[in-house]
């Protein structure tokens, strides 16, 4: 065989494995209670340190990685949109409000502070640390509290809006920052505020238009799409919708903002009427196996020789990781609930993962002058420290403090 045809023959050996793996830790994993992405995310930075020391992904092979793990950044940020309630979410806004603003402040501004002043990390770095560390992983506590029948309760539902908040946030705020951090880098001439203001300027106008193509889709084509699904009865169907979802998130990277936005507005777009919601199910097999390839990648990607100084720099992020949710949304979800409530709903918030790891992934792919290679590593070691942790916290606190749906 070829040398091209032996790369191609380990490569798809690889993935064949991979899958195996996957499906196998998916289902170990869930018996003990420990979120599956840890093991995606410790699978890709086994498969990192093997491939540093045998060389068996080639340059070809990594860019194969990549594209599976960035239809997996698309369905999960898809899922996330087709999911959220924005009528519903907007009633209930006085409430989650509050929560969702100490929650944010808490976590980003010591981080950004910590990462500045304390461990000497440039500007750009700082922001991406901070923006991450405000996203929560409800997926993960969400379990616990469904387990613990729990989930429909009046805390559990706060917990929900508050935490669709902070997935809305989190990706906004990653777009500004993605779409602002070259300028930051390079400074320039200028005080701060004239070097963000053109760019902020240019963000906003395109942001109007891509709002605008949006509702658009979603008032005159949405509609008739799903109408037409629902006639026809196609097999697949929900393949026209993720296609759909696949075009407008390209746009909106072609606009100038992330390609994750983007998934999430079609998500958005589609998530209004029942009938497309319904194909959901069709979803999952799709879902199941495209995401694990976006939290894989991201321990592909980890340079082994950061881990230990990702180590060092995660374990000083970890205590304002934990801390700024906890305090960040514990104290304000004081004036809707009690201390136990209180203290459930900010143990739930800690988690980080999807949004935290896309944010990091987006500023990886920048450059190393916006995430270097220990902070990239830092934030994935945050990741798996809270998303082990803080279910089993939640799971002893709920027998402790029994919500019960209503």
């Amino acid at each position: 065989m070829t040398e091209t045809t032996d790369s191609v023959a380990i490569l798809d050996l690889l993935i064949g494995i991979l899958v195996v793996v996957i499906i196998l830790l998916r289902s170990a994993l869930t018996r003990i209670n420990i979120p599956p992405l840890v093991g995606y995310l410790l699978l890709g930075l086994f498969a990192s340190l093997i491939d540093s020391r045998y060389d068996l992904i080639s340059s070809a092979g990594r860019a194969v990685f990549e594209f599976l793990a960035s239809v997996g950044l698309i369905a999960l940020l898809f899922r996330v949109g087709l999911e959220s309630n924005l009528h519903e979410l907007s009633g209930k806004l006085p409430q989650a409000v509050p929560i969702w603003i100490g929650n944010v402040a808490l976590s980003g501004v010591p981080a950004y502070y910590l990462s500045r002043t304390f461990l000497d990390l440039d500007l750009v770095p700082s922001l991406f640390v901070a923006v991450a560390l405000t996203a929560t992983s409800i997926a993960v506590s969400v379990e616990v509290w469904r387990d613990a029948k729990a989930l429909r309760s009046a805390n559990g539902e706060i917990l929900i809006d508050v935490s669709g908040l902070d997935d809305l946030s989190g990706v906004a705020l990653m777009a500004v920052l993605v779409a602002l951090a070259p300028a930051l880098s390079t400074g320039g001439s200028g005080t701060l505020a004239e070097i963000i203001l053109p760019t902020t300027a240019l963000l906003g106008v395109k942001a109007l238009l891509l709002g605008a193509i949006c509702v658009i889709i979603a008032r005159y084509g949405e509609d008739h799409l799903a109408s037409w699904l629902s006639r026809t009865g196609a097999p697949n169907s929900i393949l026209i919708v993720i296609a759909i979802g696949i075009i407008i998130a390209a746009m909106t990277a072609v606009l100038g903002f992330t390609l994750a936005l983007g998934a999430l507005f079609a998500g958005f777009i589609f998530s209004r009427d029942p009938r497309v919601v319904r194909l959901e199910t069709s979803f999952e097999p799709l879902y199941a196996f495209f995401t694990p390839f976006f939290f894989v990648g991201i321990g592909l990607n980890v340079d082994t020789s950061s881990i230990l100084p990702g180590l060092a720099l995660g374990l000083s992020l970890l205590t304002v990781a934990v801390v700024g949710k906890v305090v960040g949304a514990g104290l304000p979800a004081l004036l809707a609930t009690g201390v136990a409530g209180a203290t459930l709903i900010g143990v739930s918030m800690v988690p980080r993962a999807e949004i935290a790891m896309i944010v990091v992934q987006q500023g990886h792919a920048l450059g190393d002058w916006a995430v270097p290679p220990n902070v990239y590593a830092a934030v994935a070691f945050v990741s798996i420290a809270t998303c082990i942790a803080s279910p089993l916290a939640l799971r002893w606190m709920l027998r402790r403090w029994p919500q019960g749906d209503p």
